[in-house]
């Protein structure tokens, strides 16, 4: 073991040297020490203050795992964690030693226990060996009757969930929050899809919790990310001497890749958006929770009849399942604690309810929204909570939350595209409201100042979503080429279309570009299938392949092309007197939909835009001006006949209405995005080649989990659910 003894050594015929080297080095050594033994309390007890590189680190490690199935010592410091814990908890202004001895508890089990998984040679990780020996006598109420997984898991909660975070508590809290993280990294041993042979000893504990416990926790982490409390560095040298990190801390700096630890994470955080590494720790530590489903075997009886016969036989058949997430049951629950929530009966739930302040949760998650835990955050309340989505939607300052939103989509190539569905999905979940598409036109914003390409003042909300929505479909087609991302922002704009107001004439502009790049695109598409078919005539397989993928594409731009046509239609039936500006726009640019006109797919919605175009095109034949038309005098023109315009000839659609849906395993996106941003913040550093829940290089495939339903089956062309790509 080189510089690290594997025994104690003896110094001239003395008791050996109580310094914290000969303690750790026996932590790690062959000798196993009854959990009752004193060597605990003088391994807790003493400073950690040693100073080791990160090869004797590494050494250390290399020989628990030789030694833990012998001595059991990372089941037994787990004991002695929660007992530290269970004692912070009942000791009212426990004094610093008992918080020195739970952190020190912490810092030792997070080095071993991080090895150990990472280190896991099977899908079991049978290497951390979870329970004490059958023949060392423990005391009787070691564990109260329960596995030490969840042990431990009900004292870390009952801190984490009862105890107010202060300057005294504030480290205790994180350190707790960063142990979290390690214990359930034991989702990165698995596949990407959750199976019922994966093992999460640590995560399925905390899984089991009761009701009270799992709110208070939830509570907890959730304050936690809304107050973002800070410490400053000078108040951490209360749990060691002086101002001098101590070994385990001071290993983080040298070792990264073994443990990131706390006194680095303090100092040098690099976390994008905020400057609490408290706040970061407890959304991960919920995310993680609310998204994980632990994936279970069932049996169920199938019975078979024949034709010929009553008679039956039944079989045994296993099925998968999943079960209940107590933490996202909490978060689906949750009411505003201004209020009172009732059910439709009138009874006030039954059982203790989560009861957060929704206001200071809005506003956070407004300034935070450039993070993308964040905008997972925001997703999972409005998709679960739908008191939290109407409180939301009845906000009067909107843009409080839609301002970063399409920052964010604006600045699409410096954002992920998770992040960028994420973003569109929740534009089309608050799209569903009618109210909200209304108030969205009523709210002027005086200029937008990141928008470079255009100056944009006096321009309404609702005119800025309706740009930026255009700009990411122009985004998409040229970088991202996603069928989806496309289909959820022209979802969007059909949801809007009917209540548009005064549409600015920059986005009435973009509008009718946006039929017109799609077009483009399809003819270019027309032309090469064409041309594959003339090459095809030699019946080559390679090129009959070519042929089929084009016409599939041009399939894809035609439903695009006839979208953007609905959606035109929807102003134009529903909102025509109040958007002189899109009429404008279509008149100046009639000259593409020409081509059109005669395509079966789109004649019934082309009639009804050529019925618009006749009647102003008609008032301004019969209006004699001053020299040539100008774009006031054009204007000015629509403005003034559009009080008479009465909408004869026009043949009414079915108003399309798209609703979102999330799809019935959406924990095969969640859990793996979840730990992809935990990774990708430095919270935790975890061996590359040791993950299997998602692909580390190359960048891992997006899955199809979002879901994306029209009422109204799109006059025939939508049938089925069309499933987004995230």
């Amino acid at each position: 073991m080189g510089a690290v003894p594997s025994t104690p050594r003896w110094t001239g015929g003395a008791r050996p040297q109580d310094t914290t080297e000969y303690l750790i080095a026996t932590f790690v050594g062959e000798k196993s020490f009854p959990i009752s033994s004193d060597f605990w309390q003088k391994l807790l007890e003493l400073p950690l203050n040693l100073q080791w590189p990160s090869h004797r680190v590494l050494q250390a490690c290399e020989l628990f795992v030789r030694n833990n199935y012998n001595t059991r010592h990372l089941a037994k410091i787990l004991v002695h964690l929660a007992w530290c814990l269970q004692e912070c908890v009942s000791t009212s202004d426990a004094p610093s030693v008992v918080y020195g001895k739970a952190l020190n508890a912490l810092y030792i089990s997070s080095i071993f226990l991080k090895y150990l998984i990472e280190t896991a040679k099977t899908d079991k990780i049978e290497e951390l060996h979870l329970f004490l020996d059958e023949t060392e006598p423990a005391p009787t109420d070691v564990t109260e009757g329960l596995a030490i997984q969840d042990f431990l898991l009900r004292a870390v909660l009952s801190f984490i969930g009862s105890i107010d975070v202060s300057p005294n508590t504030h480290v205790l809290h994180l350190e707790l929050l960063h142990f979290m993280l390690i214990a359930m990294s034991t989702q990165l041993l698995s596949g990407p899809s959750p199976g019922p042979k994966d093992v999460n000893p640590f995560i399925d504990a905390a899984m089991t919790q009761e009701r009270p416990l799992v709110i208070s926790v939830v509570h907890r982490l959730l304050v936690n990310y809304i107050t973002h409390p800070s410490l400053s560095t000078a108040s951490y040298s209360i749990f060691s001497e002086g101002s001098q990190p101590g070994v385990l801390q001071k290993v983080s700096s040298a070792a990264a890749n073994i443990v990131l630890l706390p006194f680095n994470y303090l100092v040098s955080s690099s976390t994008e958006g905020s400057k609490s590494p408290l706040a970061d720790c407890s959304l991960h530590v919920l995310l993680i929770l609310i998204h994980y489903h632990k994936c279970v075997v069932g049996n169920e009886f199938i019975t078979e009849k024949s034709d010929d016969t009553a008679a039956s036989d039944s079989n045994l058949k296993q099925t998968t399942c999943f079960s209940d997430n107590p933490y996202c049951k909490a978060i689906e629950n949750a009411t505003d604690v201004e209020f009172d929530r009732l059910d439709t009966e009138g009874n006030a739930h039954a059982g203790p309810v989560l009861r957060l302040p929704f206001a200071s949760l809005f506003d956070t998650l407004g300034v935070c929204l450039a993070d993308e835990a964040a905008v997972l955050l925001l997703y999972s309340l409005m998709q679960g909570n739908s008191d939290f989505l109407e409180y939301v939607l009845v906000r009067t300052d909107l843009d409080t939350l839609l301002m970063p939103i399409l920052e964010a989509l604006y600045n699409a190539p410096k954002r992920s595209p998770n992040q960028i569905y994420m973003l569109l999905i929740i534009l089309l979940m608050l799209s569903q409201d009618s109210s909200f598409n209304a108030s969205i036109h009523k709210l002027i914003l005086p200029s937008v100042p990141w928008y470079k390409e255009r100056l944009l003042h006096q321009t309404s909300l609702g005119s800025l979503i309706v740009i930026i929505l255009i700009r990411t479909v122009q985004y998409n087609l040229s970088k991202l080429r996603d069928v989806y991302l496309h289909t959820t922002c022209l979802a969007t704009l059909a949801n809007m279309a009917p209540h548009v107001h005064r549409l600015s004439s920059y986005a009435s502009q973009r509008l009718v570009s946006l039929f017109d790049m799609l077009s483009r695109k399809y003819t270019k598409l027309a032309e090469l299938r064409d041309n594959n078919m003339h090459l095809a005539k030699g019946n080559s397989i390679e090129e009959n392949g070519l042929t089929d993928d084009t016409s599939t594409e041009m399939h894809i731009y035609t439903d695009f092309l006839r979208l953007v046509l609905e959606i035109l239609n929807a102003i134009l039936t529903y909102a025509l007197p109040r958007n002189p500006e899109v009429v404008y726009a279509i008149m100046h640019r009639q000259e593409v939909f020409q081509p059109f006109k005669s395509h079966p797919r789109f004649t019934e919605l082309l009639e009804n835009i050529y019925t618009v175009l006749d009647f102003f095109n008609s008032r301004m034949d019969a209006q004699r001006v001053d020299g040539e038309w100008s774009v006031e005098k054009v204007l000015q023109l629509i403005i003034v006949n559009c009080r008479s315009w009465r909408g004869e000839g026009m043949k009414m659609f079915t108003q399309l209405r798209f609703t979102y849906e999330q799809e019935s395993r959406p924990e095969e996106f969640f859990i793996p995005y979840v730990w992809q941003l935990v990774l990708s913040r430095g919270v935790l550093s975890f061996n590359p080649e040791a993950i299997n829940l998602f692909p580390v290089d190359p960048p891992p495939e997006r899955q199809s989990i979002y879901g994306m339903v029209p009422n109204s089956q799109l006059n025939g062309e939508f049938e089925r659910a069309v499933f987004l790509d995230a």
